[in-house]
């Protein structure tokens, strides 16, 4: 599940161990991952570098399950992956993002 905060300058967006945080005052987009116990070093880029948004739909092979993820890409060819409870979840995240960066859906 996809835990969304969001302030009028900041939205953060948590899926596990993953954050995601966009911030306009700093002009920054940052991503935060852990690995068990231990945090991982920050990945910072200018927030002007999130150019789209999408949702990812996959079948794992072995159990037939659905698993959906909200995707940004960045400029740079990075992909920021958050981990979705279903579609809807990860519609509301991208939704969100859209609407908190003012990308055309």
């Amino acid at each position: 599940m996809i835990t969304i905060e969001r302030g009028p300058q900041q939205l953060a967006l948590r899926a596990g161990s993953t954050t995601v945080a966009l911030d306009k005052v700093a002009g920054k987009a940052t991503l935060q991952r852990k690995l068990l116990f231990w945090a991982r070093k920050p990945v910072e880029r200018p927030l002007s570098s999130v150019k789209q948004v999408k949702v990812n739909a996959d079948v794992d092979p072995a159990s037939k399950a659905e698993m959906y993820t909200t995707m940004l890409l960045l400029g740079e060819g990075d992909r920021w992956v958050l981990s979705a409870r279903d579609r809807q979840d990860a519609t509301k995240a991208l939704e969100t993002i859209q609407e908190f960066l003012g990308l055309a859906g």
